[in-house]
C-alpha cells in the first residue's frame, strides 16, 4: 500500500474571489526553493498569503523579503541575529529566533514550505505534520534521516505531504491518474547525470569543486549540486521515495536522462508507464504543492513541442558514483542507517567544498562510514539526533 501517494480525489477549483487567500510559511526562505517559491506567490497575491518567513543566517535577503511580502512572524535560527532582523523587518512584526524558530514560524499558516538545508528541515517536518497543515517537503533529510518518525506524525487528521523535489512531485502527479495504488509496478527516477556524466572514476581523481558545482541544468544550492556530482543526490531521492510511496527498493529504478524533461515514472501492473515531462523549473512543483489539489494556470515549465528533437536515456556508472549504491545499502539496512549515511554525508560534503578531501573521497569516507553504523533503532526523535551526532563524529575523525 502506497502512504500518501494521492491525498483524496481529485476535484478541480474554482476559487471565489470573495475566499481568503490560502497562508502560506516558507522556511529556508533566502535558499533556492525558497525565492522560488516567493516568486510562484508573488505571480498570484489574490492567492496566496504569506504570514511566515524564516532563514538559517542571510539576515539581508531576510529583512528584504519581510519587507516585500510583510508576513506576520520571521524567524531566524542564529540566535545571535535576532536583533538584526527585529531592528530591520517592518514594524508589527513577530521575530523568532533560536534553533526552534523555523519550526515553530511553520506553524502559523496553512500551507508551509520547507526549503530548509540538511538535518536541521527535520523539526520544521514534524511541527508543520504534527498540527496537522500541509507541508510542500522540499528537505528530503527529513525522510531520509527520520522517516519512521515522520510517517507517525503524517497520519495526523489534516496532515498532507506533497513532495516538493521534481522527482517525487512528478510521481505524486503520475499515481494521480491511477485509481489503485495496488496496480504500481514500478517507480523509475531520473537523474540528469550531473557535471560529471560520461566521466570515469580515474578521470573524477582530479574533479574539482568548481567542476563540481556547475550543473547543467539546475540551480541549487552547493550542497545538493555536489550530492547531484556524486548521484548521492539521487540516492537519498530513492530512500525519499521509499518512504514517501511505500514501493521496496527492488522496484525502484533510476537512469540518467541529460535533458531533465521526464522528472520520473510510474510504470503499472499492465505495462503502462506514465511520466511527467516538464522543462526544468522549480516553480512547477511548489505551485503543485501550494495549490493542491488543484493546479495553477501559469505554465511553468510548459514545452515547446516543435523544439524538443531528442529524449536521451543511459544507466548511471555504478562503479564511478558509487554513493547511489551506498544510498541502496542504507535503505534496504533500514532503521538509523539512512540518517547515520546522510550526516556522514553532510560532513563529506563540507570537507570536500573546504578543500580537505577530494571528489572520489567522499565516496571512501562515507563507505568506512556506513561499515561502522552501529546498526540502532530509529525509536524516536531522540535516537535519530543521537545517531545523527555519532555519524558526524565517525566521518570527521
Amino acid at each position: 500500500v502506497l502512504h500518501g501517494s494521492v491525498d483524496g480525489p481529485v476535484h478541480r477549483l474554482t476559487r471565489d474571489s470573495a475566499m481568503p487567500p490560502t497562508s502560506v510559511a516558507v522556511l529556508g526562505s533566502t535558499g533556492a526553493i525558497g525565492t522560488q517559491t516567493l516568486d510562484v506567490v508573488a505571480a498570484r497575491p489574490d492567492e496566496f498569503d504569506v504570514v511566515a518567513l524564516g532563514a538559517a543566517r542571510s539576515v539581508d535577503l531576510l529583512v528584504e523579503q519581510a519587507r516585500v511580502f510583510d508576513p506576520e512572524v520571521v524567524a531566524i535560527a542564529d540566535p545571535l541575529l535576532g536583533s538584526a532582523v527585529e531592528a530591520a523587518v517592518p514594524a508589527g512584526t513577530t521575530v523568532l529566533a533560536g534553533p526552534s524558530a523555523m519550526a515553530e514560524a511553520a506553524v502559523a499558516a496553512e500551507v508551509a514550505i520547507n526549503g530548509v538545508v540538511g538535518f536541521a528541515g527535520l523539526p520544521v517536518t514534524l511541527a508543520v505534520l504534527a498540527a496537522g497543515r500541509r507541508l510542500g517537503l522540499a528537505n528530503k533529510e527529513s525522510l531520509i534521516a527520520a522517516g519512521p518518525v515522520v510517517q507517525q506524525v503524517r497520519s495526523t487528521p489534516g496532515a498532507e505531504l506533497l513532495p516538493v523535489d521534481s522527482e517525487h512531485c512528478a510521481i505524486h502527479q503520475c499515481l494521480r491518474a491511477n485509481e489503485s495504488d495496488e496496480r504500481v509496478e514500478r517507480i523509475v527516477l531520473t537523474a540528469s547525470g550531473g557535471p560529471f556524466r560520461g566521466r570515469t572514476r580515474a578521470d573524477l581523481a582530479t574533479g574539482t569543486v568548481e567542476e563540481a558545482l556547475d550543473h547543467p541544468t539546475w540551480s541549487m544550492g552547493p550542497k545538493v549540486t555536489v550530492d547531484s556530482s556524486t548521484l548521492m543526490n539521487k540516492g537519498l531521492e530513492v530512500i525519499e521515495a521509499y518512504e514517501l510511496f511505500g514501493i521496496d527498493y527492488d522496484r525502484i529504478d533510476v537512469v540518467v536522462h541529460p535533458q531533465s524533461i521526464v522528472h520520473s515514472m510510474v510504470t503499472f501492473t499492465d505495462g503502462a508507464t506514465i511520466a511527467q515531462l516538464s522543462n526544468p523549473d522549480m516553480r512547477l512543483c511548489m505551485g503543485y504543492a501550494l495549490a493542491w489539489p488543484d493546479r495553477l494556470d501559469v505554465p511553468y515549465g510548459a514545452i515547446d513541442w516543435t523544439a524538443l528533437n531528442r529524449l536521451d536515456f543511459e544507466l548511471p556508472d555504478r562503479g564511478a558514483f558509487g554513493c547511489l549504491d551506498l544510498a541502496f545499502a542504507a535503505g534496504r539496512a533500514g532503521r538509523t542507517a539512512p540518517a547515520w549515511l546522510n550526516a556522514a554525508n553532510e560532513v563529506a560534503v563540507a570537507a570536500f567544498l573546504d578543500g580537505a578531501i577530494t571528489w572520489v573521497g567522499i565516496t571512501e569516507l562515507l563507505t568506512d562510514a556506513l561499515d561502522a553504523w552501529p546498526g540502532d533503532e530509529a525509536t524516536d526523535v531522540d535516537a535519530v539526533l543521537d545517531v545523527d551526532c555519532r555519524a558526524r563524529e565517525v566521518a570527521t575523525a
